[in-house]
Order: C-alpha cells, then structure tokens, then sequence
C-alpha cells in the first residue's frame, strides 16, 4: 500500500500537475530489494513490535531502551532477510495459500465472529492497529520463510546418532538432573470483566479444557487464546522444583503423568489451564532421554551460520540499494549496494559536430566494397 502511494506521488509529479515542492512526503523509502521496498514507517513498526514484545517480557525504563537499541542494530538486515526468503519462495513456487486459508478459519471459528467485517475489526483490534490484509500477507510471509528455511538449509543439516552419544558420553554430568516439572499454560483473563464477562471467560476455558483433551494440541490452543505473556511461546513455563510452584498448583499437577491437562482453575487473573509436558525424574537420564536435546545442542549452532550463509549468497545476486543513513549488518562482503537517486541521473550528450560526424561515417561504409564484389560503375559500357 505505501508503495502504491509513492508511485501515485510520482505520477502526479510526472504528469506536471504539481511541482516537487507542492508534494508531501507520503512514505520514505530506505532500501530497496528486487522489485520490493523497505520503507522509514516499515521499520518504526518493527521497533514498535519489539517494544511490545519486551514489555510484555517484564523488560521496561532504562532496560527496555538498552534493549531496543542492540536490536534495532539489525532491525534492516532482518527485514532484508525476510523479502529475501519470500522472494525465494515464490521463485521455487512455494504455495502456502491453502494453509493460509485453512488458519484463518481457524482463528475465525475460536474467535466466535462469523460476520467476516467484524472479524476483520477484531483482527485490527487484536494486533493493535493491523488491518485484515496485512495481517494476512505477515502470516503468509512467515509461511514461505519457514518453509524455504526447512527445505533449502535445514534438510542439508544431519546429526548423526555417533555424534549424540560422542556428545552424552563426554558431558554425563550434564544430564545428571534433579526432578522437575515441565508444563504450559493457558490463561483466559477475567480482568475489567463484569459477572457475565467472567461467566464467558469461565465457558471459554472448560471448551479449551475439552479440545485439548479431545487431541487438539495445547501448545497451539496457548498461542491461540490464552490471555497469558506466554502465549506467543505456545504458553510453556520454565521447568519447576518441588516447593517453586504454589501449593494449590503444585497439588493439582505434581504427582500426575505426562500429558495431564487440569480443570480450569480460578486464580485472580483469571481461569487457568496447566498442562503437564514432562516430569523429569531425579539422576543421571538415560541417552534415549536427552538424545532429542543434544541434537538440539548440536544442530543450532550448524543451523544459524548455515542460513546467514545462504543469506549472504541471495544478496550477492540481489538487486539492493540502501540509503546511506541505513546500514545493513548482514550484508554481502564487497556487493555495492549505494543508493542511486534517479533524480541525479542525467542523460548522455552529444554535439552537432559528432552527430555530424557520426552520420558522414555511416555514408561512408556504403562506399566500401565487400569482399569479393566489384564496385558499380557510374557510367553505362556501350
């Protein structure tokens, strides 16, 4: 849409029906990638989301501006890599459209709004301002970045079973544990709600309480409609001790197997729902145990320069130019991606005298013989 807006100021600039004076700035552009634009307001947005992120975390005051300026240093290299990645995806013709869909209507049916304009102001009001639309195409771009990640780095990444033992055999003091409890979360907040909001709230978590044991996945039900800070991490908590989590909660979910999910229960926050993830025993696990985590801790460390690798090699054949008050922290060692302002553009000239010139050269060839011919003679044999 921003984009639309700037070419619609350049044509009405280019038409002569207004000066570059009498026109405002619609939106400022800072790189420009391919046949995409990053703009000035693009990443005002960014640095607005991380503020919201990090408040939501506990981070605010002096902490949550530190923060912000060590991540605003690769704000536009994040945003690079993303038009990047989807870039590629359309060029391997990566379709998420039905997934889109399929999730949209998802969201749809938990929202409880079948009337599709009031599901669309209930989207911007969730997202704090986002319309439908770019709701729609931010999701579909995480979509392709997952997925050209998953099939053009991940799927050449292998840790092969030797290198898990290798790994537990040297570092089996590691995997000595004391017993804890692993759980998620899911919480329907009844704050600023009258009897009949907390009577709905109530319902809404005995319904969530029925799907999840029915066999949909809790973690996506916690990212779907829990009310809690932790929803965007699929509602899971920190592992507990014996003793760290209250006593009503520590009674209702300590002593039960994997995969226990509670009755709603009524905190003053709201209804919470815990589910039970694990419960690691106390002593030395088992390698089948830990085998799943110590491929984490050996694939991530592959994983992240595998994919500023690949990223790197698509800006080398990128088409990139970036505002010279811009700087992007991923970019390709010796590419020049200066910015080039058409308006310092200036045509070729020539001079009469070369038109001139250039026009008696091309009358001279035609006097020249090809090879093997005769030159016509101006005057008639007899």
């Amino acid at each position: 849409m921003e984009y639309m807006k700037s070419l619609v100021s350049l044509a009405i600039l280019a038409s002569g029906c207004l000066s570059a004076a009498d026109l405002a700035v619609v939106e400022e552009i800072v790189a420009k990638c391919n046949g995409d634009i990053i703009t000035k307001g693009d990443l005002d947005r960014s640095r607005k989301e991380m503020a919201n992120e990090l408040r939501r975390g506990g981070t605010n005051g002096a902490a949550l501006e530190q923060a912000l300026a060590d991540k605003q240093k690769n704000m536009l290299r994040d945003r690079i890599d993303q038009l990047l990645l989807v870039q590629k995806g359309k060029d391997l013709n990566i379709n998420v459209d039905s997934e889109i869909t399929k999730r949209i209507a998802q969201i749809q049916t938990e929202s409880g709004i079948a009337d599709p304009d009031k599901f669309h102001d209930w989207i911007k009001e969730q997202t704090g301002g986002v319309s439908f639309e770019d709701f729609k195409q931010e999701m579909k771009n995480q979509m392709l970045t997952q997925r050209v990640i998953r099939q053009e780095i991940s799927s050449g990444i292998n840790v092969k079973h030797d290198e898990v033992e290798k790994y537990y055999n040297e570092h089996k003091t590691q995997f000595v544990r004391e017993e804890r409890l692993f759980l998620r979360e899911i919480l329907i907040s009844t704050e600023n709600k009258d009897a009949a909001g907390v009577a709905a709230a109530e319902k809404k978590a005995k319904d969530l309480v029925a799907r999840a044991r029915k066999g949909e996945r809790f973690a996506e039900l916690a990212r779907d409609n829990s009310d809690a800070v932790t929803a965007k991490g699929m509602g899971e908590l920190p592992p507990f001790k014996k003793g760290e989590l209250s006593s009503i909660l520590e009674g209702q979910v300590w002593s039960q197997p994997k995969g226990f999910i509670t009755d709603p229960i009524r905190t003053g926050a709201g209804f919470l729902i815990i589910r039970v993830e694990d419960h690691q025993k106390a002593g030395q696990a088992d390698l089948s145990e830990v085998e799943q985590d110590i491929m984490e801790e050996l694939y991530k460390p592959r994983m992240d320069p595998a994919i500023r690798q690949y990223l790197t090699k698509l800006r080398e054949s990128a088409f990139l130019e970036i505002k010279s008050d811009y700087v992007d922290t991923g970019a390709a060692p010796g590419k020049d991606t200066s910015w080039v302002d058409p308006a310092q553009l200036r045509p070729e000239t020539v001079t009469k005298e070369e038109v001139a010139n250039q026009t008696r050269r091309k009358r001279l060839l035609w006097a020249i013989p090809i090879p093997g011919t005769k030159a016509k003679s101006t005057s008639s044999s007899k």
